[in-house]
């Protein structure tokens, strides 16, 4: 996620030095903006192939597509490359409330969790608001399974909970973990997402629960109920699977070997249909090789892009990439993810040299129109974090409202119908006209 901090970019008339680019860069703004291509192509995408799990059938039938369709909307040097990404499997999965009256809750197991016993675990519950409870009533802890009831304030905050919750119960003699819904209170919302074992520390199960049933199990403890529950998981790993990002490129005119790189994660979490995450970031990006091929204009440089594998539990795909390309790392002159989806109010955050930020921020006074001339600190991204490493490349996000991303964020309610056309068009006209001028300038962007 982007951060606010300073600012770049005003509603000032761009310098004289964009006027050679400032009508492709219009034309690319009115193209996006035309019509309601790219919200179209997300529907078909998620309303075709569903959640796109790493190792599932799913996955590999949309990386088909995605090739198929690169073809014909004529980008170049369209390929596959290969990448083993881990397989996991949910299976079935329940949990329910035993003591008192038998009430069954919606639960969606953590990523990388192992199961229960095939009869499941029955145990009494420990409610704790943050780590330091824990640790204080580290005593109470064991034999139950921890409930870790953390109200949301951001994403980073949070998270930490459900990636290493079932470390940190297990540590004091817990037989499970429920973490608390990462998001703000949904409708009784389940939010899945990785989690991670260590070495040296018990193994136990780990789920989400809503916001709603987290808040109520605490109520009843704190009116002194004792909440005893049953809670069945069939979690495993599979051996690793053959899977595949999807390249395609717009082979630079004049610098070809320089490259701009765009791009987003293809697979989703196995809920929902991964329209926000991150099904959306892979067609606004789309949209910019699109709409240039489309619209017969060829900047001096490659530009990228990128439909990575494996984001949501390994980072396979971003690692792979870093690995073919680490010998031409130094020839990234620019990276954009869009993974934050496209909800407004949307912003471009970057991370680079001063002198980059300033060329960001003139180019970002073409945007205006559309109301994007402002761009915040904080740019980049998991999958190309790695390859923008090895290369020190200047970094960008398109970052979506993140309240309301993160109400839907890793659910079954992240499908096509909470995101408005426009959005997803004013999303794809910001980044295609960014990375048009970035790759068509005489120089590079500097490090």
């Amino acid at each position: 996620m982007v951060t606010t901090c300073s600012v770049l970019g005003s509603a000032q008339a761009p310098p004289n030095w964009l006027d050679p680019y400032r009508a492709n860069a219009e034309r690319l703004i009115a193209a996006a903006r035309a019509d309601q291509f790219a919200w179209h192509r997300l529907a078909e995408l998620t309303d075709t192939f569903g959640a796109r799990f790493t190792g599932s059938a799913n996955l590999e039938r949309a990386i088909q597509w995605a090739v198929a369709t690169m073809r014909r909307d004529g980008l170049e040097q369209v390929r596959t490359e290969p990448v083993m990404g881990p397989k996991w499997v949910r299976g079935r999965e329940s949990l329910e409330i035993v003591e008192p009256p038998q009430h069954v809750i919606p639960v969606l197991g953590l990523g990388g969790s192992i199961g229960t016993p095939a009869g499941g675990i029955e145990a009494d519950v420990l409610v704790v608001n943050d780590g330091a409870e824990l640790e204080r009533r580290s005593s109470e802890a064991a034999g139950r399974i921890v409930l870790f009831n953390v109200p949301y304030t951001d994403y980073g905050a949070t998270v930490p909970y459900r990636a290493g919750g079932a470390v940190m119960a297990a540590r004091h003699g817990a037989v499970g973990m429920l973490v608390r819904s990462v998001g703000p209170i949904g409708l009784r919302t389940v939010h899945t997402g990785g989690m991670s074992y260590a070495e040296g520390v018990p193994r136990i199960p780990a789920a989400a629960v809503s916001v709603e049933d987290a808040e109520r199990i605490a109520r009843l403890i704190a009116r002194g109920v004792r909440v005893r529950l049953r809670l069945a998981m069939e979690g495993r790993f599979d051996p690793d699977a053959q899977t595949f990002n999807v390249v395609g490129e717009l082979r630079g005119s004049e610098r070809p070997e320089e490259i701009v790189l765009i791009g987003c994660h293809f697979d989703s979490w196995d809920v929902g249909t991964g329209a926000s995450d991150d099904a959306v970031g892979c067609i606004v990006t789309w949209e910019t090789v699109r709409l240039m091929k489309a619209l017969n204009i060829r900047p001096k440089r490659t530009i990228r892009l990128v439909l990575f594998t494996n984001e949501e539990n390994g980072l396979r795909g971003a690692n792979a990439y870093r690995d073919r390309y680490l010998n031409d790392a130094a020839n990234h002159v620019f990276a954009l993810e869009s993974d934050s989806g496209v909800f407004a109010p949307a912003r471009l955050g970057f991370t680079g040299s001063a002198a980059a930020r300033a060329i960001i921020g003139d180019i970002a006074r073409l945007l205006a129109p559309i109301g994007m001339q402002t761009v915040i600190d904080g740019g980049g991204g998991a999958d190309i974090g790695p390859i923008a490493a090895a290369g020190k490349v200047p970094t960008m996000a398109y970052a979506g409202d993140a309240t309301r991303y993160f109400t839907i964020h890793h659910t079954p309610a992240d499908t096509v119908d909470r995101i408005d056309p426009t959005e997803v068009s004013t999303a794809a006209a910001s980044i295609a006209a960014m990375v048009y001028v970035i790759a068509d300038m005489p120089q590079r962007l500097p490090k």
